[in-house]
């Protein structure tokens, strides 16, 4: 496990093939709890080649100087990922409750 957030990835690799291909990251938060979203793709072994894009949100524990990921929620598609962005858009225009 790696002992700087910026060294925690998605990627994948077995038997010389990149199964979870990261295309990118954003640190959302880091300390003790650290929060990573990640967008990447998957690899299809019948197909041989990498499906669409997908995003996961992960956290990220750090203890004896090692992050161990403690929890993630992937959101499969495009759509799912468009619905996230218009629930929070539609939240965020909202006063925070008291």
């Amino acid at each position: 496990m790696a002992s700087d957030v910026d060294e925690l990835t998605i990627s994948y690799t077995e038997d010389g093939v990149e199964l979870v291909q990261e295309l990118d990251k954003e640190v959302l938060s880091k300390g003790a709890w650290s929060t990573i979203i990640f967008r990447y793709r998957e690899w299809n072994r019948q197909k041989q080649e990498y499906g669409p894009d997908k995003y996961s949100i992960r956290r990220y524990q750090k203890r004896n100087n090692e992050y161990r990921q403690k929890s993630k929620f992937n959101i499969s598609s495009r759509d799912q990922a468009r619905k996230l962005i218009d629930v929070l858009e539609r939240w965020l225009k909202e006063p925070e409750a008291e």
